[in-house]
């Protein structure tokens, strides 16, 4: 098989637009692959939509039709069949050949061949790809659907009715930039006799053995062709089997002897094996090659019914895991500016914060293949949703047969991967069914049940029946319990942050948690850089417009109340709302954990962003890391101590996600803000045996405060570490925060040392506020008066950290928690700077 890409020498053009559509040149330089707004944004002729209030006035872009233009010399007819491969076309596409309509598309999320060998040309030849409008097509799909497209949908848009990344219409994190364009890869492949249409590998463990199976299906160019051979490789092992001519399916198996197994990180190593598959003519030649780098692992969803409910345990090699995760978003609007080494940025800051999985959220895409290489690579665990998202779907033409194809399409390409752990049919959709109204609305009209229930179990089961598959996110198991019931699947907790404090969190205790979340805006770097007002205000115009969630400002303000007064600064806002949202999580992921194996699994919403905006995220839209992402380490760690409530006692929870027993002495002290210790409760040694929690009662005479204002706990096991204290923050009486500080210049930034001369809480240093590249080690560190702590700060000098105002820099809650006065900190061989 010859392929020739066509990645140079593409324009593109408007073909008509919104009578408020600025006037543009004929034609405009294009990237492919690449989309309408990144084209327009390198030729200069629209500002960044992730700036200021951009995004406003590009809306036009969106509701614009546009054509791609590029030409191509050809001299070669020598190949039985040539196709034009297409991997992506965003969305609703119609595609000439020197004047002839190859076809049409309707999928973002599919690829798509077309045979051109008829319609080429020697010399020069013309290809056109024509978009419209995905508003235009949106409504010429509610025509078609009549009645059946007047069902619900929680955000604005065609995304319902049309196949694409439905967050491109906007979401409650995200800009709405409705995209076009040649966004995957497209080339010539030109091929003779035979070739490989779909590999399905069932890569599986069957006893102490690794059987490869790969189900084939094999596309011949013309009748009459002579047989073919398929020959699979794989760890030292061969298999050869012959195919006639005509035969379209194939199975071609490889048993490997005791293979190295393939773990989630913590677990074991991420052996993986290079497959692979070549497709041979009679005469010996190779036709076409399939290779895919594959490990050996089991995995089902184990839903047993049990005295409490039914579970929701993913269960790994036969190892039940508790899953450490967080959310996935698509990591830019702009999907093709998404590189390999982005993604492997991001998901190695995931597996930095010890999340061992990542769901893929069905608002966004059926991420790349780069995204599960990456994965695999790490040991990080993938949830695919399928992609439905927050609102009803019609089941009618043209949209089911759309989804269908799509569905298979993503099946068979990431099935590959043996990251990837578990099939999710839609989010939130069978809750909007049963809570959010939608049956009055909707009648008798289908939703989308017929896809989760129905036809997307059975295509799992047809073409990966390796891996489990789930409904939706939330839900119970059955349509007959309650979709978001604790006892039973997995749950969305959504009042919280919504309407209640995040205290409201022990009230739950559901099987698996997959959704949960509080905001924060991002780091002062990301927001100062997008954001470029003069006054910058938590209200000022660009701040808002970076703050897509309905009254998010306000239930940023609302969650505050009893843990801090109202910030009267920018930079005060700043600080306690991201410190809020890291407080949040701490507190409902801590104590799901301690009620492993009720619960076994919490996926915080969310890890990334994919633009600069006040979010749920642990990570920034520039990636830079929110007081969170630390916050996640230290709640996620495989080694976890925690103080929980149990009805009117305090107990020390050690939870234990390693392969071996943890045993070591148990230390719980009360101690007043001072530094005295008033209390103590000591434990020659505790066990905690492998993927288990051990509770163990504080007695009373330690756990109870004689003046709760100034009084707190802290328990050690080994090096875990965990705090409590009897009273939020407003009621606390913490002393003024005092410290001095010494820092020294390293090979590669500073060592900043700080010595506390009192209690400090929550200690943080925000290096991007010196230097936007700077990043520490650690945030939220408390420390009792006479102790210190060393952060060790990437891209700092020592120059920048001397001449910089520390006052927003060097943070702590009780900074905050009242009203401050001023505090000295002290520089060894400099002078002392003042800060509050």
């Amino acid at each position: 098989m010859k392929k020739l890409a066509l990645d140079t020498g593409w324009t593109v053009s408007r073909l008509h637009a919104p009578s408020t559509a600025p006037s543009l040149p004929a034609t405009i330089p294009a990237m492919v692959p690449g989309n309408v707004h990144l084209d327009l944004l390198s030729a200069r002729l629209i500002t960044d939509p992730y700036l200021d209030i951009n995004e406003i006035s590009q809306d036009w872009i969106g509701r614009s039709a546009w054509r791609y233009r590029m030409a191509f010399d050809w001299d070669d007819h020598e190949a039985d069949r040539i196709d034009l491969s297409c991997l992506g076309l965003d969305t609703a596409a119609r595609l000439e050949l020197n004047g002839v309509l190859l076809g049409e598309t309707r999928n973002m999320h599919r690829s798509y061949r077309f045979d051109i060998r008829e319609h080429l040309k020697d010399g020069r030849n013309e290809l056109i790809v024509d978009f419209d409008s995905a508003y235009a097509h949106g409504e010429a799909v509610r025509s078609a659907l009549g009645s059946a497209a007047d069902i619900p949908a929680n955000y604005p848009g065609p995304s319902h009715l049309i196949r694409k990344m439905a967050c491109n219409f906007g979401w409650d994190w995200g800009p709405t930039v409705v995209t076009s364009g040649i966004w995957k890869p497209i080339a010539i492949e030109s091929w003779s006799k035979a070739r490989l249409s779909t590999v399905r590998p069932e890569i599986t463990l069957q006893g102490g053995d690794g059987l490869a199976r790969l189900r084939i299906e094999i596309e011949w160019a013309a009748e009459g062709v002579d047989s073919a051979a398929l020959v699979m490789s794989i760890g030292g092992k061969r298999s050869e089997v012959r195919i006639a001519q005509g035969e379209t399916h194939a199975l071609v198996e490889c048993r490997i002897d005791n293979p190295q197994v393939w773990w989630p990180h913590g677990l074991g190593d991420q052996p993986l094996y290079d497959l692979d598959l070549h497709l041979l003519g009679s005469d010996g030649a190779t036709l076409d090659r399939w290779q895919r780098r594959v490990g050996f692992r089991s995995v089902r969803l184990d839903t047993t019914a049990d005295e409490i409910g039914s579970a929701f345990t993913i269960v790994v090699n036969d190892v039940p895991v508790f899953a450490r995760g967080a959310n996935w978003i698509p990591e830019d609007c702009f999907l093709p500016r998404v590189t390999q080494e982005r993604y492997r940025e991001r998901i190695g800051q995931a597996r930095d914060a010890n999340i061992n999985i990542l769901r893929v959220w069905g608002g966004g895409i059926y991420e790349t293949d780069a995204f599960y290489e990456e994965c695999d690579a790490v040991g990080i665990m993938a949830w695919q949703d399928f992609l439905f998202a927050c609102a009803a779907y019609p089941e009618d033409e043209p949209v089911y047969s759309e989804v269908e194809a799509e569905a298979r399409e993503a099946i068979t390409r990431l099935m590959p991967h043996p990251s990837l752990m578990l099939w999710n049919g839609n989010n939130e959709n069978i809750w909007g069914y049963f809570d959010w109204g939608w049956q009055e609305v909707l009648g008798n009209r289908p939703w989308g049940a017929g896809y989760y229930l129905d036809l997307l179990p059975k295509l799992v089961a047809e073409i990966d029946p390796t891996r489990p598959y789930w409904p939706g996110s939330p839900y119970s198991g059955s349509m007959e319990i309650a979709p978001n019931a604790d006892e039973h699947g997995c749950k969305h907790i959504w009042d919280v942050w919504n309407e209640v404090g995040y205290e409201t969190y022990r009230n739950y205790v559901p099987r698996f948690c997959s959704e949960f979340g509080w905001q924060a805006p991002p780091t002062y770097a990301t927001l100062t850089a997008s954001v470029r007002e003069k006054n910058r205000a938590p209200a000022s115009p660009g701040v808002l417009h970076h703050q897509k969630a309905t009254s998010g400002n306000d239930k940023l303000l609302k969650g505050l109340e009893d843990w801090f007064p109202a910030p009267e600064s920018f930079d005060d806002w700043l600080f306690v709302t991201q410190l809020n949202q890291a407080r949040a999580i701490s507190v409902g992921v801590d104590h799901m954990r301690s009620h492993r194996p009720t619960c076994m699994g919490t996926i915080v919403w969310q890890l990334n962003d994919c633009w600069p905006v006040t979010s749920w995220a642990a990570v920034d839209g520039a990636g830079r890391k929110k007081p969170l992402w630390y916050a996640l380490r230290n709640s996620y760690a495989p080694h976890f101590l925690t103080i929980q409530p149990r009805g009117n006692s305090l107990s020390a929870v050690a939870v234990n996600d390693t392969t071996l027993f943890w045993r070591v002495p148990l230390t719980v002290e009360r101690f007043d803000f001072s530094g005295t210790l008033l209390a103590r409760h000591s434990v020659w040694r505790i066990l905690c045996d492998r993927f288990e929690a051990t509770e163990i009662s504080i007695p009373k005479d330690v756990a109870t405060p004689g003046d709760p204002d100034r009084e707190f706990l802290r328990a050690r096991l080994g090096d875990a570490e965990a705090w409590w204290f009897f009273e939020k923050d407003m009621k606390l009486q913490y002393p003024q925060p005092r410290f001095e500080l010494q820092a020294e210049q390293t090979t590669d930034g500073l060592a900043v040392t700080v010595t506390a001369q009192s209690f400090l809480r929550d200690l943080c240093l925000f290096a991007d506020r010196i230097s936007p590249s700077a990043e520490v080690d650690d945030m939220l560190v408390n420390l009792m008066p006479g102790e210190s702590k060393t952060f060790r700060i990437k891209g700092m000098s020592k120059e920048a950290w001397d001449d910089a105002d520390l006052s927003s820099v060097v943070r702590t809650a009780n900074q905050v928690a009242h009203t401050p006065g001023s505090v000295v900190t002290e520089f060894a061989g400099h002078k002392s700077k003042r800060i509050s």
